[in-house]
Formats: C-alpha cells, structure tokens, sequence
C-alpha cells in the first residue's frame, strides 16, 4: 500500500515573497538563517528578500551554498545557525540551496554523523520531528525541492546520497514566479528539462498514486508547452509562472519514487571534477532511458504522447532528443565532458541509488553499463 501525503503550505503567485514575515511569525520564527548562494546575493534577491522583512528583523545569512550541497557545506552552514543562535530557516535559491538548508535543518536537530540519515542506509525513521522549521522560496523551475522530502547531498567521500523523510518537507513553500524572471536562457533551459523529467519518471514509477499521476501529467503538459517561450524570453511571465508551476507539480510527485535517469544523475552529480549540473544532466540520460523502459509501461507511453500533443504511437526519446537541442542543451555526457574512465563507478553508483527501486523496469549492472554507453555517445 502506498500512502498519499501533501503536506506542504504552498503560497504560489506574483508576490508571494510578500507573505514570507507572517509565515515566520506562524513558524514562531524570530532569528532565521538564510540558505543561498554567492551567485543569489550578487543578483541582488538577498536584498529583495531583505526588503520584504519589517525593520529590525534579524536574518543570518549563509551563501556559502555549492552547485551541488555538501556535507562539509552542510556542517559549516550548522555552525552559523548554532553561532547566530537561530531557530529556523529560509532557503532562497535552486535547490542546491533548498536541499542544503534541509540538511541544516536536519542535523541542527539531530546528532551526527549526517551519513546515518540516508535513505539507502535505513536512515528513514531515524528523521524524527524536531527538524528545524525551513521555508522553502525556489528562484528557479526545475527541482521541486520546495515541496519534497528529500535532500541529495554528496559526501565526503563522493557518494551523494538521499537523505528523506515526511519531516524533511519545508513547512511553507513561497514560490513566486517574479524571482525566477531574472534566470539566464541556459539554467533556464537545464531546470526546465529537470522538472519535465520530474514528472515523467514519477507518472512511469509502478508504485500506485493515481493523485501524483493526476499532478504529473498536467506539470508534465504545462512544462512542454512553456519551456520553449522561458528560454526565448525570460521576461514572458505567463511561461515563467507555467515552469514554475511545472516544477512545483514535479516535486510534488516525487513520493511516486523516481527512476533509472535520476539513479544515473545522481552519481554523476556527485563528482568532483567536472562539475555537472543535475537538471541538464536528466535531459540527457531522459531518452536513453525511455528507450530502455519502452514495453515495460502499459499504456502510458501513449499518454504521455497525449499530453505533449504527439501521436500515441510517437517515439517520446526522439521527441525529447527533439526539444533538447531546440533548447541549446548538450546531446551526450561526453560533450558535457564526462570522462569515459568514470563510467564503471558510475554504474555501481545508479545500482546502489535509491531511484532505481521505483523504476518501471529493472535494471541489472549490464542494463545501466548500456544506458551510460547509450548517453555517453
């Protein structure tokens, strides 16, 4: 039996930032610390952000967010929150931010070493309540951070694992479309891929939620149609609240369970050398594994087809490969320059990844040996 839970406060709309002081105050949050990054405070949005707060609010800041969260991130970001003696958290940014302040939260509360909580490890029911309150303001569409209950953190010594749980879910997400306006064509282009991908592996995840599925395939609809008009024009407000809504549906799913393209992403994610970027990374593995999964589906290829508008009888990895390089987005993982001599670890990381359970297919050592050699290129 599968449970259904949403749990999520969602406030959604152009000025949804507005909100954010009485939804600390309903928190019972004075003294916050702020998650983002380097790259959120030189655009400016820490200021906005700063702005929507009454006078004399005190806000500690942490920007020392990686492109993919860390465990030493994740215990330096502790240590502000413990020095500047806050009791709660604000996450502004994508969800490197997001999922680093989720793993503050959760290890500000409970003993470490971060490593026991891991899903992969039995780390579930070690999660308990007294996670710290965080709310959740996304500045880009793709990862749906905001309303899941996972963070995927890479370790010290390179596994990037997934630490979730019911009590992992931000209390309050504010997703406001106006915060996203200012997002360069290419991340653009990668955190749309990242939210379409969110909701097609969710709706193929055998695990039975005909809700999640509901919510997936209409993300999945608004981000296909969209996704063209943000990169074209990053101004075009009506796309970007349509990519942000995709997103927000995306995360929303993941209780479905993932797939073979994240139990893929995720290692490669986890690298030190070069760093790769999780959303254009699902762009790519997204065909090789829709290749992989076809037959294994009943009839929801065809559903899916409906929903993007192709005939049921359409070859949806042809249609992604399709709208990847309309969107400037890399055909392969060797032209995102990943070394061929990675590709083994890489297998034994998607074999040992907690997405590969919910995937439609099972897939063997050999299965993910040729879906790397298929996205590599």
């Amino acid at each position: 039996m599968t449970p259904i839970l949403y749990l999520t406060r969602i406030l959604f709309d152009f000025g949804a930032l507005k909100a954010l002081p009485e939804e600390l105050a309903a928190l019972g949050v004075s003294r916050p610390l702020l998650v983002t990054d380097r790259g959120i405070v030189a655009s400016g949005l820490v200021e906005t952000l700063r702005a929507a707060l009454p006078g004399g609010a005190e806000l500690a800041l942490f920007d020392g967010t990686p492109e993919n969260p860390t465990e030493a991130a994740v215990e330096a970001a502790v240590a502000a929150y413990r020095a500047a003696g806050c009791d709660g958290l604000i996450a502004l940014g994508g969800g490197s931010s997001i999922d680093l302040a989720k793993g503050v939260a959760l290890l500000a509360t409970h003993p470490g070493p971060l490593e026991q909580y891991a899903a992969i490890l039995g780390g579930v029911p070690k999660i308990t309540e007294r996670v710290a309150p965080l709310i959740a303001i996304p500045t880009t569409a793709g990862t749906g951070s905001e309303v899941g209950r996972a963070a995927l953190i890479t370790l010290r010594d390179g596994r990037k694992l997934g630490f979730l749980a019911p009590h992992m879910i931000p209390r309050v997400a504010l997703c406001d479309p106006e915060l996203t306006l200012g997002l360069p064509a290419r991340l653009t282009a990668a955190t749309g891929m990242d939210a379409i991908t969110h909701c097609v592996e969710t709706f193929l995840s055998p695990r039975d939620n005909p809700p999640a599925e509901a919510i997936a395939l209409d993300g999945l609809a608004r981000g296909w149609s969209h996704i063209r008009r943000a990169v074209a024009d990053g101004s075009d407000r009506q796309a970007r609240r349509e990519m942000l809504l995709s997103s927000l549906m995306g995360g929303m799913t993941f209780q479905k369970g993932l797939g073979a393209v994240h139990a893929m992403s995720h290692p490669l994610g986890g690298l030190d050398s070069p760093r790769l970027h999780h959303g254009t990374l699902n762009a790519v593995i997204l065909p090789a594994v829709l290749r992989f999964n076809a037959g294994h589906v009943g009839d929801k290829y065809a559903r899916l087809a409906r929903v993007l508008g192709l005939p049921e009888a359409a070859d949806l990895a042809e249609a992604v490969e399709g709208l990847n390089a309309d969107l400037g987005l890399p055909a392969s993982l060797r032209e995102m320059g990943v070394p061929a001599e990675v590709l083994p670890r890489m297998v034994e990381g998607a074999l040992a990844d907690h997405s590969n359970a919910s995937n439609p297919r099972q897939a063997t050592k050999a299965d993910y040996e040729a879906l790397f050699a298929a996205a590599y290129g």
